[in-house]
């Protein structure tokens, strides 16, 4: 339970930063994830299979930012994604 809470906390952070940007400023709340997972591709020469589980923990993360933004939206009855 504790990490859910954690995780819900990161991603209110998220929304909050996100809805107080500028319409023509880009936000990445997975921007650490994707920056570790090219680190670790320079780390290994470009191989791929020595970082599949940042490439995963990136995925990972996009897919949960795009399902909150998601039911954000549709809560404030606006078009979903």
């Amino acid at each position: 339970m504790a990490e859910e809470e954690g995780e819900a906390s990161t991603w209110t952070k998220a929304e909050k930063t996100f809805m107080g940007k500028r319409n023509s400023e880009y936000f990445d709340p997975c921007q650490d994830a994707a920056t570790r997972s090219l680190k670790c591709l320079h780390r290994n020469g470009g191989d791929r299979d020595m970082c599949s589980d940042y490439f995963q923990a990136y995925r990972d993360c996009k897919k949960q930012w795009t399902t909150e933004r998601k039911e954000a939206k549709r809560k404030a009855g606006g078009i979903t994604l």
